[in-house]
């Protein structure tokens, strides 16, 4: 059998799986696919004939490597017929019978096709070496893509490699052992409070693995996200890793809208062992196990707070650290809610530029309104939202009649038409 050589191709192979950190198979693979490319464009240049070449015409052709011999062969594969009408996919029953009495019609044979050393031209090679470069980045990210798939939602040790653009590009891994894969951390991923120098190191939260052909790292990830928060609690306090403590809701607000608020995030706790205090359990003796958190964050502020099936507990724990006079439910089924609080506490419960109310209301779900208990109009309050609820309920009766008598309608004209077929009918 004739052959192509390559010289160096054991080599080759070798340094492009160092490298690339794919497997020699892979890599094998590959170099198949790429050769088999730069032989159909060596064969589209030969075309003679003017063949007209489907995309899927080369299709029973195929690429053997010869590792140690360090070259390679072209097969094709091809059916015994009666009479050729394609030589590239046929073979006469007589040629074959020649060399193998007992082949049949129908039956199918690997011929080698390979073009000697010389023809396999310049063109030929150049375009190898591009599908070549174009499989191995493939395989690539087939292999970044089955090593974190199931990762998401989970927490990597990363390190600062460059940047591009406003993103931080970072070095990641899956594992003990395994090599590191480039991930992209965005600028609105990113926190105020960290310096994200050359070769600093982060726990980041992987948020999505791409599966596009896309350029660039296929791995986006977060330092804002608030499964960060959840991991790094659930990593330092022993009792929310045994599930004696569970989170029950988190709102982060890693990002502010004003460069004036830091970082801030409220996490609430709870627990069925009447023995342990949750929220202790998370912030530990002197605060021990909460700072390790913050420190983590880089000084984000933490409010630890007690979940409570009572709506108004909830709420008026959420906004900790203000005290709370009175929670008063306005309207359960719009999760509209006043919160009372004397005038001391005002600015307390609203925060800097609105931020404590905004993480209570994301962490409850309720929209609070705080009022200075002192200027509180209770019966005014309650004549309002009583206005508004019999406003919105008589619309509502409105709008069920107006169905009511459009449906009416229309059932009464349907009957009208059978009726009036039916007289036809009669009539006939």
């Amino acid at each position: 059998m004739s052959m192509v050589t390559l010289p160096g191709l054991k080599e080759l192979i070798e340094s492009i799986s160092r490298e690339r950190n794919l497997p020699r198979l892979a890599v094998q693979s590959a170099i198949r696919e790429a050769l088999l490319k730069g032989y159909e464009r060596y064969r589209r240049a030969q075309n003679l004939e003017r063949k007209q070449f489907d995309e899927d015409y080369f299709e029973n052709f195929e690429v053997e490597l010869d590792i140690e011999g360090e070259g390679f062969r072209v097969l094709s594969t091809k059916t015994i017929v009666e009479a050729v009408n394609n030589t590239d996919h046929q073979i006469s029953l007589d040629e074959v019978q020649q060399v193998a009495p007992e082949a049949q019609l129908g039956d199918s044979v690997v011929l080698d096709v390979t073009p000697d050393q010389g023809e396999f031209g310049r063109m030929a090679a150049m375009q190898t070496k591009q599908v070549l470069a174009q499989k191995l980045r493939d395989q690539q990210r087939q292999m970044v893509q089955e090593e974190f798939q199931d990762l998401e939602g989970t927490v990597l040790q990363a390190r600062v490699l460059r940047f591009e653009r406003q993103s931080v590009v970072l070095a990641v891994s899956s594992g003990f052992g395994q090599p590191e894969v480039e991930a992209e951390l965005p600028k609105r991923e990113q926190l105020p409070n960290d310096n994200y120098r050359a070769n600093a190191t982060f726990k980041v939260y992987l948020k999505k693995v791409s599966q596009g052909q896309q350029r660039g790292p296929q791995l986006l990830v977060s330092r804002a996200d608030a499964g960060l928060v959840v991991y790094l609690f659930a990593n330092e306090v022993p009792e929310i890793e045994d599930e004696v403590v569970r989170i029950v809701a988190v709102a982060r607000e890693a990002n502010p809208p004003s460069r004036y608020v830091g970082p801030r995030t409220k996490i609430a706790v709870d627990t069925l062992d009447r023995d342990v205090d949750p929220v202790g359990a998370c912030i530990g003796a002197r605060g021990s196990r909460i700072q390790v958190v913050v420190n983590e964050l880089r000084g984000e502020k933490i409010d630890v707070i007690r979940w409570s099936p009572d709506p108004a507990t909830y709420i008026a724990n959420a906004l900790s650290p203000a005290r709370v006079d009175e929670v008063r439910l306005m309207d359960p089924e719009s999760r509209q809610t006043h919160v009372l609080v004397a005038e001391d506490q005002l600015s307390l419960a609203i925060g800097k530029e609105g931020q404590n109310v905004r993480l209570a209301a994301r962490l409850t779900g309720w929209k609070i309104d705080i009022k200075d208990k002192a200027k509180y109009d209770y019966a005014g309050e309650d004549a309002k939202f009583l206005a508004v609820r019999t406003k919105y309920q008589s619309e509502e009766s409105e709008e069920d009649d107006l169905e009511y008598e459009e449906e009416f309608e229309d059932e009464n004209q349907d009957g009208s038409e059978e009726e009036d077929t039916f007289d036809n009918d009669d009539d006939e």
